[in-house]
């Protein structure tokens, strides 16, 4: 496995369209703040710190007991890499649109060979573990999380205070470190016009609802991540539980809002399916926002049994290469909207007519 078989594919673990709640969830992730005790901030810290956190994470995944435990892992360092190979990673959600543009020297990502493992090296903390993986698996993620931080842990000192937890540079992540967040799609809430008092309440109650690529986007295509705010004070496993017990709220309302649609209007939901997979299927002209939403109405026509040639990992897989970076990936010459569009439309038709 090498950076560029990750540039090259759409594919990554979070992609799989199964798991469990996998009608409603896409993925589900868990992300822990860490820094080295001997060392600045990200953001105080010259280059020879940054280097040295760089080595330090590489001698770590390169230490034969480590890999046994955690399996293979590689290091890419993000100054080696052009503008839009760093953006291909921010669309399959691997890295930050921060760390993408940030030019500091000593930037990298650690990466599993699925990517369900992905480590940001000297973004705003030292250490960003992330662990990504399909459907309602915010248990099986956090195990995995704990496994990759007690690895590094283990052989590196991290900063730590007995009455605050894990210190971090900003303070909202100070404690435990963890934020975890479930990606849902939930087209009958907004049908209904209910995702506005269900998000309301989950804020009250000290979640955040975010759009697709997390803090400062919107949420397009009905995709919503739902993750928690507060990490000093309770559990790295209260927090997890908690997020589970709002998310499964949150499932319940979707499935009764879906049941609900297709039993008082199910001409129009079926004409709403069907009509996106003829655009689809058929249109030489496609922009983002357009495409999020039909991609959308395809999942859902997909979860109600109304289509049966379309799986839900090549929508997945749609939802990257459609977007900006992968379209441009491998063209000659810059792109403008109009042939983005053009392209766009070509990938779909042909993903589509031949599943």
């Amino acid at each position: 496995m090498s950076i560029q078989d990750t540039l090259n594919t759409a594919y990554s673990k979070w992609m799989e369209g199964e798991g469990p709640e996998s009608q409603i969830v896409i993925s589900s992730r868990v992300r822990l703040a860490r820094n080295l005790s001997e060392q600045p901030f990200p953001h105080l810290m010259p280059q020879e710190s940054g280097q040295a956190v760089v080595e330090q994470v590489q001698g770590v995944i390169a230490d034969p007991d480590a890999r046994e435990q955690l399996g293979p892992l590689f290091y890419v360092p993000l100054e080696e890499l052009a503008p839009l190979d760093r953006q291909i990673l921010v669309e399959k959600h691997l890295i930050s649109p921060q760390h993408a543009s940030d030019e500091r020297p000593s930037r990298g990502v650690v990466l599993s060979p699925d990517e369900g493992v992905s480590i940001m090296i000297n973004e705003e903390d030292h250490l960003r573990i992330q662990v990504l993986f399909p459907g309602l698996q915010l248990d099986a993620a956090w195990e995995m999380a704990n496994r990759v931080d007690d690895a590094f842990e283990n052989r590196l000192d991290f900063a730590f205070d007995e009455q605050y937890g894990y210190l971090s540079c900003c303070p909202t992540n100070v404690g435990t470190g963890l934020r975890a967040s479930v990606m849902m799609h939930l087209p009958a809430l907004a049908m209904t016009n209910q995702a506005s008092r269900v998000f309301t309440t989950l804020a009250k109650l000290g979640f955040v609802v975010r759009g697709l690529y997390g803090e400062g986007t919107e949420a397009k295509g009905n995709l919503f991540q739902v993750s928690n705010q507060v990490t000093l004070g309770p559990s790295e496993q209260e927090i997890v539980d908690s997020l589970l017990a709002v998310c499964r709220q949150v499932i319940e309302q979707e499935q009764l809002g879906r049941q609900s649609q297709m039993k008082e209007r199910p001409a129009q939901i079926e004409d709403m399916v069907f009509r996106a997979y003829g655009v689809l299927t058929n249109a030489r002209l496609l922009n983002s926002d357009e495409t999020m939403f039909y991609l959308s109405c395809l999942r859902l026509g997909i979860d109600l049994g109304l289509l049966h040639n379309v799986s839900k990992r090549t929508l997945n897989e749609l939802l990257v290469r459609t977007r900006a970076a992968f379209l441009q990936k491998d063209a000659t010459e810059a792109m403008d909207s109009f042939n983005r569009s053009l392209k766009r439309a070509t990938i779909i038709r042909e993903a589509l007519n031949g599943c």
